[in-house]
């Protein structure tokens, strides 16, 4: 396999990994869309995901690899829905 394909295969999968609220890793990312101390905005393999909390600060942005680092408080974690733009928890809800 060549160093284009692998690329694609590298920002083609996607993963999370929250640590403690604190450190929260993103593989696959295609683009970074926007973020602040407040919230990051990110374009993944599987949609636009946003993140919420308090003193944010992108500490890795790889784009070669497709990988964001996001360090500070994680409040919330959510998936655009592409319907009506509705934000879905990553986690779901537990009650309607």
């Amino acid at each position: 396999m060549n160093s284009i394909n692998n690329k694609e295969d590298n920002r083609a999968a996607h993963k999370l990994m929250l640590d403690g609220r604190k450190h929260l890793e993103i593989n696959g990312v295609r683009e970074v869309i926007s973020f602040d101390e407040l919230g990051v905005t990110l374009k993944t393999a599987l949609g636009e995901l946003n993140i919420e909390g308090r003193e944010l600060t992108v500490t890795t942005l790889d784009t070669e690899r497709g990988v964001v680092v996001v360090d500070g408080k994680v409040d919330g974690i959510y998936y655009s829905d592409g319907e009506d733009g509705k934000k879905r928890g990553i986690f779901g809800r537990l009650s309607k």
